[in-house]
């Protein structure tokens, strides 16, 4: 498995792969073997991608069984068959929520890479449809795995305090904190931001608005559990990894409506309109007024969702291949 984009983030990717390969690791039918190159410094991203993905990892990786990439950065030739896991297509959907660099790599490289791999994972039925509609991509070659959330995420534990809406999300503009702002400040009730600075100039603090960063898991889910609800309406998303964190920790979900996180919710969110403050504050206001009876789905449906199971059906895509 290439791990090198833990050197890269400790968003969604990263929780996917550490995850996955805790499970994996503990299985004597799977020996992973850790491929990587480069450190976490903003210069590798350029060298990773030019040289370790089109040309060193699959020779990295030639006398292996499976190669598993579990992003839609890998080789386009090589020895070893290829699975791909894709999380989501924003970089194609909506190229202008990228830098630069990704903008020119997005539709120049992941089709072929796509192409390459002989399964595809997606993360949710949504990136399944994307795959089909924007890559072309046959049905038969995708297999849906979804994410699980880490142990540290329960109902059971402290619970941070204050009266507090949450938000969760790298700042970059396709998360939407500047609307979620907005929605909050409208409702005179503080709003806590957890997540990494990004880029696109989003900047979040002040008049009722606390940034906190990156935060250890552990008082993440404090943050879930003390919060009048969790406010996740992103603008797109392949899967949704802190609708599934809050969820299970016992807490409402404010979500988009239409896309891959309604899915994810499955009922157990307030949808809306991810495009109007307005709507976000209401569905604000709603969460809380049915709060019990969001916590007790939102609680059932995380229970569906286990990283052994998803190692399950991920070692039944590397036997596929080896059969």
């Amino acid at each position: 498995m290439d791990v090198s984009p833990l050197a890269q983030t400790r968003a969604g990717t990263a929780r996917y792969i550490n995850g996955l390969l805790r499970e994996l690791d503990g299985r004597d039918e799977v020996d992973v073997r850790r491929l990587s190159f480069g450190g976490s410094a903003r210069p590798w991203n350029l060298p990773r991608d030019a040289l370790w993905y089109p040309f060193m990892l699959s020779r990295a990786a030639r006398d292996l069984d499976v190669l598993h990439c579990p992003t839609y950065r890998g080789p386009i030739v090589g020895r070893a068959p290829l699975v791909v896991t894709v999380h989501d297509l924003a970089v194609l959907r909506h190229p202008d929520a990228f830098n630069r660099w990704s903008r020119w790599y997005g539709p120049r490289v992941v089709p072929r890479v796509v192409r390459a791999a002989r399964i595809v994972i997606a993360v949710s039925e949504f990136t399944k449809r994307e795959l089909i509609e924007l890559l072309d991509v046959p049905a038969e070659k995708i297999r849906v795995i979804p994410n699980a959330v880490e142990d540290a995420f329960t109902r059971n534990g402290p619970a941070a305090e204050g009266e507090y809406v949450l938000a969760v999300g790298t700042l970059e503009p396709r998360k939407n904190l500047v609307r979620v702002v907005d929605a909050a400040r409208s409702l005179d009730v503080e709003l806590r931001v957890v997540g990494a600075r990004g880029w696109g100039g989003v900047e979040v603090g002040g008049n009722g608005v606390r940034w906190l960063g990156e935060v250890p898991d552990d008082e993440l889910a404090e943050l879930y559990r003390g919060a009048r609800c969790v406010a996740y309406p992103s603008l797109y998303e392949g899967f949704g990894i802190p609708v599934l964190e809050a969820m299970a920790c016992g807490t409402p979900v404010v979500t988009s409506r239409g896309g891959a996180t309604e899915e994810l919710a499955d009922g157990a969110a307030v949808l809306v309109d991810p495009l109007d403050p307005a709507a976000i504050a209401a569905g604000i206001e709603r969460a809380a007024s049915q709060r019990d009876e969001l916590v007790a789905r939102g609680l059932r449906r995380a229970q569906a969702f286990s990283w052994k199971s998803i190692a399950d059906m991920t070692v039944g895509v590397y036997n596929e291949l080896v059969a």
